[in-house]
């Protein structure tokens, strides 16, 4: 059968959208739940894909940051992973 726009690109399209969208919501969440030994919170937020929804609820009900907390430690992180990319890349 025909399809003019396959569904598979949708579905390729979608699910690196929302890989992209969970990956650093899980990675902060999980850094937290380590940092404040929480180990129940990290096993749960290590094994359970919610995209995001979990992690988001971690990070803003359970350990109470606010939004500008949770874009100053994005954008530090962000900035750590820039720095160490170049490093490499002069490196090489």
């Amino acid at each position: 059968m025909y399809q003019p726009f396959p569904i598979n690109v949708f579905v390729s399209v979608l699910t690196a959208i929302l890989v992209l969208w969970a990956i650093p919501w899980k990675i902060y969440a999980v850094w937290i739940a380590v940092k404040n030994d929480h180990k129940k919170w990290f096993v749960a937020l290590l094994l359970l894909n919610t995209l995001g929804i979990l992690e988001i609820y971690y990070i803003f009900k359970i350990v109470n940051k606010s939004w500008a907390e949770v874009k100053v430690d994005f954008h530090h992180g962000w900035t750590l992973f820039k720095n160490t990319i170049r490093m490499k890349k002069s490196i090489e």
